[in-house]
């Protein structure tokens, strides 16, 4: 089992620049927004067709998957083993954002019959990150999504997984992962928060006594090696 981690924010939050620590020779970055990433010198830290690709197409990020595992995906999309292990070399799979995959879904199939444009895009959306799930032990993977402000019936106002369609929200996307970081920009100054504070944030029990912390992903990494 991989170890998953998602991180949450508005847009501008430090969601991909938390990021900007992450050893480039290990790390396999899926750009789903398609807009590269937000630090300088990225470009000479990722490049296509080594350790990044900017694609919002599951099918696309569910080989990749499969490839940084040792395995492919037959006709049926199945998991079987591959003779291709070059993608075991990488420790790390940042996936930036799942409502890049989201958006690009529902505005590809935006002529579909309304509900199996929804239904399809919640298989799409759950099969990738229980794929996450279900991958070698010595991977870190990072899922990165925006979040969005509701209201519960008693008014109490929160943030969550921003998702599309009624059936995500039925999902409950935060509770397929262990950690989830709330990623806020507060007087200019970037943070994660760890624990529920008017929001879905969520860390292992002991793994982090601060409720704010710097938005560092290494340093989360490292907080969360005996976990």
């Amino acid at each position: 089992m991989a170890k998953v981690i998602c991180v949450m924010g508005e847009s501008g939050s430090g969601k991909t620049t938390s990021m900007r620590n992450l050893d480039p020779a290990t790390t396999y970055y899926i750009d789903c927004d398609k807009k590269g990433l937000s630090w300088k010198g990225w470009r000479n830290q990722y490049s296509s067709g080594k350790n990044y690709i900017s694609t919002d197409y599951p099918q696309i990020v569910l080989k990749l998957m499969a490839w940084l595992d040792g395995k492919e995906l037959d006709k049926d999309n199945n998991l079987v083993e591959s003779k291709n292990k070059k993608g075991l070399q990488f420790k790390t799979l940042v996936v930036d954002t799942l409502n890049g995959i989201m958006v690009a879904e529902e505005m590809r199939n935006i002529n579909k019959a309304t509900y199996d444009k929804w239904r399809d895009l919640a298989s799409y959306v759950y099969q990738v990150v229980d794929m996450g799930l279900r991958m070698r032990n010595d991977l870190i993977i990072i899922f990165t999504a925006h979040s969005e402000s509701v209201s519960d019936d008693d008014g109490y106002k929160f943030s969550r997984i921003k998702t599309n369609g009624k059936k995500l929200n039925k999902i409950v996307l935060e509770s397929k992962f262990t950690t989830v970081l709330f990623a806020k920009c507060e007087n200019g100054k970037y943070l994660f928060e760890t624990h529920a504070n008017n929001s879905t944030a969520k860390t292992p029990f002991g793994a982090f006594e601060e409720n704010e912390i710097d938005n560092d992903i290494t340093a989360v990494i490292r907080a969360l090696e005996e976990f």
